[in-house]
């Protein structure tokens, strides 16, 4: 596991943190941020729009907000995205002013993202709010293939696809501060929590 590098100290004391998670799809991204948020009430989630259909289980405003690719464009035109990216023939999208609006009352901010949007909100945000970056790595190629086939949302050739990217997602592991195996999810739960809790502590000069 890699430690978490420091970044700035932000001169107000009850600015919020945003943390970024990545992951390739199937390393239980959602799960992870989902059990965060039950353990950490007082924490917000970044709903990230989307264009693309619902799937079975997601709840429209919790976990993505769903819209047509007319108002994507209409919202990137007034420059609403922090980022955005067009991935599998599917746009996603992050808005700033929520997120800003729930650091600037102290709250952390929990972000899922892919790593083409992760590098556009590292340029972004600048020293605008302190950051940590996580990248979430499966155990083994084989176990992401077998939590992808789980889901029974792909076919095989998109199954395929998925662990195509998957591979070259992992390579920019190294991009972010920190990375955790994902093996269990309450074990991971737990390191993220100290990763989190460790970034707090450098920002506010301790060690």
């Amino acid at each position: 596991m890699k430690k978490s590098a420091s970044r700035s100290k932000t001169s107000n004391e009850k600015q919020g943190l945003l943390v970024l998670l990545s992951a390739p799809s199937g390393c239980g991204k959602t799960t992870l941020v989902n059990r965060l948020l039950q353990r950490h009430p007082q924490w917000v989630r970044s709903i990230s729009v989307t264009t693309r259909p619902v799937r079975v289980g997601e709840k429209p405003g919790k976990d993505y907000e769903f819209i047509s690719s007319k108002e994507f464009e209409s919202l990137k035109e007034k420059g609403e995205f922090l980022e955005w990216a067009k991935i599998f023939g599917q746009c996603y999208g992050t808005r700033w002013a929520p997120i800003e609006r729930s650091l600037k009352k102290g709250s952390h901010v929990v972000l899922a993202i892919d790593i083409q949007g992760a590098r556009s909100v590292r340029r972004k945000l600048g020293k605008k709010a302190p950051l940590l970056s996580i990248f979430v790595l499966p155990p083994s190629v084989q176990v992401l293939r077998e939590r992808l086939e789980g889901r029974k949302t792909d076919s095989p050739e998109e199954i395929d696809k998925r662990i195509d990217r998957a591979q070259e997602e992992i390579k920019a592991a190294s991009e972010y501060d920190s990375t955790v195996v994902n093996r269990n999810v309450e074990e991971t739960i737990r390191d993220l929590e100290e990763m989190i809790s460790t970034f707090e502590r450098k920002l506010k000069g301790g060690k």
